[in-house]
Formats: structure tokens, C-alpha cells, sequence
């Protein structure tokens, strides 16, 4: 049952006004800087929120391989196939579907839930600037800029932004491998390759005023396997999708190609056509293909502080048809739940799927997606990670798991490489580009 009491209603196509002062004047005092509900619940197995983590983790070098702050802790419970009857309020569909699917080897390993999530103080300042101003014009977010854009969301589509809006830090790289785990369990390495990310979006002398709408911008350099050596793909994310810019260089044909459709339910070459391009850090891109409708606050498990799955090598955190059990770890959070339908006249491959976002973050951490005949046909999955030098808790690591087929993506996993998503400074925005993209292929 939905925690929260009233269910908003469908978003329309309307431009909507910022919140009001007092409704703002919550940041900061019984909410979060982002909007999330500062108290703990009830039973206390949710904490209040103090501050998040900003400590140094113990040991830790900075700039090299992540540190578990968490190690010692030991799971509460588990849940199980045979158990979760008893948890099936704290489930999504999702995870119930893949308990009953691999009845021996799933499992959620519950911890202590820790809210770590932080962000720089200013950050809070734009987000609090963001609550009294930034609005929606149909599908378009109108003067937002360097903090969650919606903090007291109030419809389906202001949540969704503020997850693809979420704190991530401004500039960063990480040394990344990708699997495809086929049907039969066999992980394929299908990525070796360095990822470089910024988010203009929370460039700090920046304003809504003048900020050109590109908010993510990515280059992904493919050092193997040996068939996509030398492969780069870069691309620049824009408010306004029709500005939204990708490219691909193929090293066979030494050539750079824009991508004609980067959106929607296409395969992007990033995941090498194995996830659609808004299955990426489970949805990205456009929104407008989708009737977007809040359903509500709710206590769910979701894998939340991930430092535990770093400490793991690729073949230990890869168990045949799923991520090892052992490795992950699960948290009672509180999230936002929202729906999204397939909009009139258009088409995708997912009539409807529903999106778990963490209170703290705005990050969605699950989500479950519906085929036409109305199966469940993939349940997604997200990685944060405690990394208090950027600061926050981070995400990076996702995938799916495919229901029907069996088969299921992991990507950006950091485990064996020498370092873990670290910030760096800024990337030329030719770093980008489609010219700057020419430039970079070498081989």
C-alpha cells in the first residue's frame, strides 16, 4: 500500500508553476535539501537523514579502487523465495519475479539502511533556488539549472526529470567492463573500455539564464574486446531532445556516423545493441514518448550503498544467470513510484513500466518494464556507491534482467580495473562532439 495518501493524478500537457515559498521553506527543515523526508519511520528500520556521509572512508586513496565503510556489517535477514510471501510489501515486482525464477540462487541479503546521500551545500542553494522558479512547459524544463529541479515533485513527469537531473558530480572517468549474461548463464564481455561523463547541468558558476540546455555529455573509448577496439561513441544530452546530439566512430571504417535515432527503444552501440538507449542508468532520454503519473511514496528494498560489490572481482560478482548474491547489498529505503504509459500515437517496445526512485538521491535505483501482450518483460537495476570526494552517493553500475528470455546486461562494472569513478577536471566540450570525436580516433 502506498505510504502516501493522496495518488497524483496523470500529468498533462500544461505548464506547471514552481511551488510556493512555504511549501520551499520545507527544504532544509522537515525535508532534505532534495525533498526527502528528513524523519526516520516508524519502526526506525528507515533513520533519519543527518547529513549523509562525508567522512573520508578509512584507508581509502583516493583516485584508486573503493573501500566497503560497511564491511563489518552483517545482513538483518534475507529474503528468499521461500520467504517472501512475508516481505512482499517491501518488493517490486521485479525482484519477486526474478526470486521466482532462480528459487535457489536469488536472494536480497538485507543491511542496515544507511542514508548516506550528499551533495555540495551549493547544490541545496540551486535546488531551493530551482523549487521557487524552475516549471514545466509541456515536456520542457524552463528555468532549472545546478540542483534537483522538482525537489516537491508534483506530477509523474517532474519526478522522472529529477532522477535524470540527479547529482552525479560535475566531471568524471571510470575504467568500466560490460557483460552480456546469455540465456545459458555464460557471461560475455562485450566492453573493456574508458567512460567519461560530465554534467554541464551542474557546472557551479553556471545559471538557468544562460545554460544551453545540454545537461549529460559522454565518451565511451572501447580498448576491447579486439572486435570493438578503437570503437568511441560520444554524445551530448539536451533538454530539448530534438537537440540531443550522438556520434560513433567505427574503427574499420575509420569513419565518425551521427546516430539517426539515439532515443527511445533503440539498441545504442554503448551496450553493443544489447540495451535500448532509455534503458540506460535504467531511463534515460526523452520523456515525451510516455504519459508519465506519480503513484506515490512507498518502503521498498533496493540495492543502495554498493561499496560491498566493489570488493569483488567480475567473475566472483557474475553468479550463471544473475549478479552473486554475496555481493550485493540491500537496503529499506523510502522511494517515489511512478508509471509510465505509452503516450498516444506513439510506439515503443515497453507499453508500461514503473520507476523506483530513492527519496534521497532522486536516483532510480529499480524498474520494471511491460511488453504489449502486458508480460513482464525486464526488471532494471541501478548501482550507488558512497564516494565522498564528489560528494555523494554515486551511481554507475546497471543492467537488466530479461524475464521471458533469461538473458540479462550488466554494465559499467568497475571491479577489476585499478580505479572507480573518480572526479577529474573538466573535459573540453570537443570531448563530445562528432569533430572532436574525429580527432580522438587513432586507430
Amino acid at each position: 500500500m502506498l505510504a502516501t495518501s493522496v495518488v497524483l493524478g496523470c500529468f498533462s500537457l500544461a505548464s506547471y508553476a514552481a511551488v510556493s515559498p512555504e511549501q520551499a521553506a520545507r527544504l532544509g527543515a522537515d525535508l532534505t535539501p532534495f525533498g526527502g523526508e528528513k524523519a526516520g519511520n516508524s519502526d526506525g528500520s528507515i533513520p533519519a537523514w543527518t547529513g549523509g556521509f562525508n567522512d573520508p572512508i578509512e584507508g581509502e586513496v583516493l583516485g584508486g579502487k573503493r573501500l566497503d565503510p560497511l564491511a563489518d556489517e552483517k545482513p538483518l535477514y534475507t529474503v528468499t523465495a521461500a520467504n517472501m510471501d512475508k516481505y512482499a510489501e517491501k518488493l517490486t515486482d521485479g525482484v519477486k519475479a526474478m526470486l521466482q525464477k532462480y528459487p535457489d540462487t536469488y536472494r536480497l541479503d538485507v543491511y542496515p539502511t544507511h542514508r548516506t546521500a550528499t551533495a555540495p551545500e551549493w547544490v541545496y542553494n540551486y535546488t531551493m533556488q530551482n523549487a521557487l522558479k524552475a516549471k514545466l512547459d509541456g515536456h520542457k524544463i524552463l528555468d532549472a539549472f545546478g540542483g534537483v529541479p522538482f525537489p516537491i515533485p508534483q506530477n509523474g513527469l517532474e519526478a522522472i526529470n529529477n532522477h535524470r537531473l540527479s547529482w552525479k558530480g560535475v566531471s568524471w572517468e571510470a575504467d568500466i567492463n560490460q557483460y552480456q549474461i546469455t540465456s545459458s548463464g555464460k557471461a560475455v564481455l562485450t566492453t573493456d573500455g574508458l567512460l567519461k561523463n560530465q554534467m554541464p547541468y551542474y557546472f557551479e558558476e553556471g545559471s538557468s539564464e544562460g545554460f544551453d540546455g545540454f545537461f549529460w555529455e559522454i565518451n565511451l573509448e572501447n580498448y576491447g574486446p579486439p572486435i570493438r577496439a578503437g570503437e568511441r561513441i560520444a554524445g551530448r544530452t539536451n533538454l530539448d531532445e530534438g537537440k540531443t546530439q550522438s556520434y560513433v566512430y567505427l574503427a574499420g571504417q575509420r569513419r565518425v556516423r551521427k546516430l539517426p535515432n539515439a532515443c527511445c527503444d533503440t539498441p545504442t552501440p554503448a551496450t553493443a545493441g544489447l540495451m535500448s538507449f532509455d534503458e540506460l542508468s535504467v531511463f534515460s532520454g526523452t520523456t515525451e514518448v510516455f504519459d508519465w503519473k506519480l503513484l506515490g511514496k512507498k518502503e521498498i528494498l533496493i540495492p543502495y550503498n554498493e561499496n560491498r560489490f566493489l570488493q569483488y572481482s567480475d567473475e566472483e560478482a557474475i553468479a550463471a544467470s544473475h549478479l552473486n548474491p554475496d555481493a550485493v547489498r540491500w537496503e529499506l529505503h523510502r522511494v517515489w513510484v511512478v508509471e509510465a504509459t505509452l503516450a498516444e500515437g506513439k510506439r515503443h517496445q515497453a507499453v508500461r513500466s514503473k520507476y523506483y526512485l530513492d527519496e534521497d538521491t532522486w536516483q532510480a535505483s529499480l524498474a520494471d518494464r511491460w511488453d504489449s501482450n502486458g508480460d513482464l518483460w525486464k526488471t532494471l537495476w541501478q548501482f550507488n556507491y558512497i564516494m565522498p570526494e564528489f560528494p555523494g552517493t554515486i551511481p554507475q553500475t546497471f543492467g537488466f534482467y530479461n524475464l521471458l528470455s533469461g538473458e540479462a546486461y550488466v554494465a559499467n562494472m568497475m571491479n577489476d580495473k585499478s580505479f572507480h569513478n573518480r572526479p577529474v577536471a573538466r573535459f573540453p566540450t570537443s570531448t563530445f562532439t562528432g569533430q572532436g570525436l574525429a580527432r580522438q580516433g587513432t586507430r
